[in-house]
C-alpha cells in the first residue's frame, strides 16, 4: 500500500467542488449511462461509480460501459474514476455467465487451503480489470459468530477470527496481483447480529476487549498485511460510541479506532448510505455528511446520484465555517487521488474473462469445498432407479444477494443426470405439503432434499426431519448456509454446498454419481447444538 499513499506525494490542484466530488460514489439503472446521472456527475463532480448486476449484460458491454464512465468522470472532474463492484464470489456476484464463477468465502474456507482464496482473488481481479472495473468491494472480513445472521453467513470465511484473517488476506493479495484495488468489510464487524443492516439498525453490545478478540482480529491482520481499503458497517456499538449513531457516522470508531488505534492509512469507504439502517433512522444525506465528518473518505449513495448532489451542497456550506474539516477533506482527497494515479493498468484482453483455464481451476475448488457430514460409517447412497429430488427455487434472500439466473434449478439438473421425480417446496412448507413429500418418498429409491437457509425458514427443516423418518436412504444438501445440518439423524448424509449456483449443482452431480470418491471439505463454522 505504501506505493499509493507515501506522503501523498503527487499533489494535485483542484477547486473545492472537484475536491468534494472525489468523496462520493453513486450508481444508476441500466446497461448504459442515463442522462440524469450524467447531469449529476457534471454538476456535482462525482468522482466514483458503483456497478451492480443491473448494469451488466455481458463482458463486451461492461467494458464499453466502463470506458464511457471513465470518459464522463474525467471530463467532469479532471481525474479518473474508481469503478466499484461487489464481486465477492458465491451469493454476491454481479457478473454474468460469461465471466468465471468463483466460490464464496465460506466455500473457499471449507477447502482448508488459503491458496484457493488467492487463486479466486487473482482470477476475479484479472477478469474485472480486463472489463475496466478497478475496485472490488471484497473480501468480507466479518467473523460469522451468529448462526442466525441473515446477511453475512456464507459470505464469511467462518467463525474463527484467525482463519477469516488468513483467507481474507489471501483473497486481497490475489485481487491485488490480478490488478484491482479492494477493501475489507464491514468494519468493525457485522458477524454477530441477527438483523440485516439493509433493513434495520443492528446493535453489537460488546466491549473493546471482546471486539478485539473476535470482530477486530481479521481487520488487524489485513491492515498489517497492507490492505488498501476498509469499508464501514451501519451497526451501533454502544460500548465504543455513546451517541446513538452507527459506526459509519462515528468519529470515535472511523478515526479514533480505525485510523489512530489500528493505524490504518488506506481508503475508508462507507457501506451504502441508502440502506435502511441509515436512511430510515438518520436520513441518507445527513448520514453521508456525518460519515465524512467522522473520517470516511468515500461515501456511497448507490442508487440515487441526486442524494450525492444534496450532500455535496451541504458539505460545501459547512466547509465555509469549518477550516479543520476543510483541511481534513483536502488531505483525504489527495489520498484518494494518490490511489487513483497509481492504479495498475490492465493488459488482459476480454478473452481472459471466463476462459477455460479460469473455469477449470474454480470448478475444482467448488468440488473441494463440498463438505459431507454423517458419512463416517456409511457411503453416500446411490440415487437408484427412482430417486426423488425435493428443493426450493433459488431466490435472493437479502438485498446484498443477486437475483439468481432464470432456469437455475436443483431438480432440473439432478433429473437430467439421474431421472426420477421432483417436488418444489416453498421456503416454509406447511404440514400438508410435508405429508405429500413423505408419501412420495416412500415410493422412491432415495431422497435428495436441498434446503436453502432452512435454519431461518424452519418449515424446510421440519420437512427434512420428517423425511429422515420415512425409511428411505436420504441425502440432505444445504445449498447456502451449513447451519441447516445442525441436527442430522443417524444414517442421514448431509452435504454443505454453500451456494445455489450451477457450478455447485455440477459438483453435486459428480458427488452423487460417485465420481468424487473422497470429498475433502471441512466445516469452517461450528454448528449450533439445538
Amino acid at each position: 500500500m505504501v506505493q499509493y499513499i507515501k506522503n501523498f506525494e503527487k499533489e494535485i490542484d483542484m477547486d473545492i467542488r472537484r475536491m468534494i466530488g472525489q468523496h462520493f460514489a453513486s450508481g444508476f439503472e441500466g446497461t448504459s449511462i442515463p442522462d440524469d446521472f450524467r447531469s449529476h456527475v457534471r454538476e456535482t463532480k462525482i468522482g466514483n461509480v458503483i456497478l451492480f448486476s443491473r448494469n451488466v449484460a455481458a463482458k463486451e458491454q461492461l467494458k464499453r460501459l466502463c470506458e464511457d464512465i471513465q470518459t464522463l468522470v474525467k471530463e467532469a472532474t479532471g481525474q479518473p474514476a474508481f469503478i466499484f463492484i461487489d464481486q465477492e464470489g458465491g451469493m454476491v456476484s454481479r457478473l454474468k455467465d460469461d465471466a468465471t464463477p468463483v466460490p464464496g468465502a465460506m466455500a473457499l474456507a471449507a477447502t482448508g487451503d488459503a491458496h484457493n482464496a488467492y487463486e479466486a482473488g487473482k482470477i476475479t481481479g484479472v477478469e474485472l480489470g480486463a472489463m475496466g472495473v478497478n475496485f472490488d468491494l471484497a473480501p468480507v472480513l466479518d467473523v460469522n459468530s451468529n448462526p442466525r445472521n441473515p446477511v453475512i453467513g456464507g459470505r464469511s470465511y467462518g467463525d474463527e477470527p484467525s482463519s477469516v484473517g488468513q483467507f481474507g488476506v489471501q483473497m486481497f493479495k490475489g485481487l491485488r496481483d490480478g490488478g484491482v484495488l479492494c477493501c475489507g468489510k464491514h468494519f468493525p464487524g457485522h458477524g454477530d447480529t441477527a438483523v440485516d443492516s439493509h433493513l434495520g439498525l443492528p446493535t453489537v453490545d460488546k466491549s473493546m476487549e471482546e471486539l478485539s478478540q473476535t470482530e477486530l482480529a481479521p481487520f488487524k491482520i489485513a491492515i498489517n498485511n497492507g490492505i488498501p481499503g476498509i469499508m464501514s458497517t451501519h451497526i451501533l456499538f454502544p460500548q465504543l460510541e455513546e451517541e446513538h449513531i452507527p459506526a459509519t457516522m462515528s468519529r470515535r470508531i472511523m478515526t479514533g479506532l480505525l485510523k489512530e488505534t489500528l493505524g490504518f492509512k488506506g481508503l475508508v469507504l462507507s457501506d451504502c448510505m441508502m440502506m435502511g439502517a441509515i436512511a430510515d433512522h438518520y436520513g441518507t444525506v445527513n448520514g453521508m455528511v456525518r460519515a465524512l465528518q467522522a473520517g470516511v473518505d468515500i461515501v456511497f449513495a448507490s442508487h440515487d446520484a441526486a442524494l450525492c448532489t444534496k450532500a455535496a451542497q451541504r458539505i460545501l456550506s459547512l466547509l465555509e465555517d469549518d477550516p479543520a474539516l476543510l483541511e481534513e477533506m483536502e488531505a483525504s482527497a489527495q489520498k484518494i487521488l494518490s490511489f487513483k494515479h497509481h492504479l495498475p493498468v490492465s493488459h488482459d484482453s476480454l478473452e481472459s474473462v471466463g476462459n477455460a483455464d479460469h473455469r477449470a481451476k474454480m470448478q475444482r475448488v467448488f468440488e473441494q469445498s463440498l463438505t459431507v457430514l454423517g458419512g463416517e460409517e456409511a457411503p453416500i447412497p446411490e440415487p437408484g432407479d427412482s430417486p426423488l429430488f425435493i428443493y426450493t427455487r433459488p431466490v435472493a434472500t437479502t438485498q446484498a444477494s443477486d437475483i439468481l439466473p432464470e432456469g437455475l434449478s436443483f431438480g432440473k439438473t439432478m433429473r437430467q443426470h439421474f431421472g426420477g421425480q421432483e417436488i418444489v417446496m416453498s421456503m416454509d412448507p406447511e404440514d400438508e405439503h410435508i405429508a405429500e413429500m413423505v408419501s412420495k418418498a416412500q415410493k422412491s429409491t432415495a431422497v435428495i432434499i436441498a434446503t436453502y437457509n432452512g435454519h431461518l425458514h424452519v418449515g424446510q427443516l421440519r420437512a427434512a426431519r420428517a423425511l429422515e423418518e420415512a425409511g428411505v436412504p436420504l441425502v440432505w444438501v444445504a445449498l447456502r448456509n451449513p447451519y441447516d445440518l445442525a441436527r442430522l439423524a443417524p444414517g442421514t448424509i448431509g452435504v454443505a454446498a454453500y451456494a445455489y449456483s450451477q457450478p455447485v449443482l455440477d459438483a453435486l452431480v459428480r458427488l452423487l454419481n460417485g465420481e468424487i470418491t473422497c470429498p475433502t471439505g471441512r466445516l469452517p463454522v461450528n454448528l449450533p447444538k439445538e
